[in-house]
């Protein structure tokens, strides 16, 4: 059974594509806000904590940042060596990575915003979420963008698309996180004294 990875902030069109991976026979790995999210909306989610064997903690800050969740995503699936470590270690693998992040720059352009509300609005887990499943491209899908979850539904049965899909999504993603890391880099309120 294939295997998703679902935890976003912007949770449009998120729903419609749970409903789809289920129909598909995908389970839906989830978080937080985002699996009560779609259990309120009939979705069958497993919880991260059940795969990590951890509880969410820090107000949120951790969920993610764990060797079952990112061996899953990176591990190669011809490397017979990955296989056996995933094996003795009791890891599944994670197939399709949907996550967006924390809206820094949304926060940041509110002129009240303290610099604690900046702070608490740096995504740590998704970016690195994002970022594993794009290196992993070959074998792994990553959506960082709502717009482009009906194209991933159109091109997911077509092999040769869904690898050539699969590396703009990548591509994609390391845009996305680059500049969102700019955005961190640069904001005067978190770094006034810098440069």
């Amino acid at each position: 059974m294939p295997r998703a990875l679902i935890s976003v902030f912007d949770k449009t069109g998120v729903v419609e594509l749970a409903k789809a991976l289920v129909d598909f026979g995908w389970e839906i790995l989830s978080t937080g806000g985002t699996a009560k999210f779609l259990r309120e909306q009939d979705i069958a989610v497993t919880d991260v904590a059940e795969v990590t064997g951890f509880p969410e903690g820090l107000d949120g800050r951790v969920k993610t940042l764990c060797p079952q969740i990112h061996a899953g995503i990176l591990y190669k699936r011809d490397n017979r060596v990955h296989l056996n470590f995933l094996e003795k270690h009791g890891i599944q693998g994670i197939d399709l990575v949907v996550v967006n992040l924390y809206p820094f720059e949304l926060v940041a352009a509110n002129p009240d915003v303290t610099r604690d509300e900046l702070v608490e609005n740096i995504d740590i887990g998704g970016p690195a979420m994002l970022r594993a499943g794009a290196k992993n491209h070959k074998s792994v899908t990553v959506l960082c963008d709502p717009t482009d979850y009906t194209l991933f539904l159109e091109v997911g049965g077509h092999a040769t698309m869904r690898l050539h899909f699969q590396k703009l999504m990548a591509h994609k993603v390391f845009q996305i996180t680059a500049n969102y890391d700019m955005a961190i880099a640069t904001n005067k309120r978190l770094w006034p004294t810098s440069g």
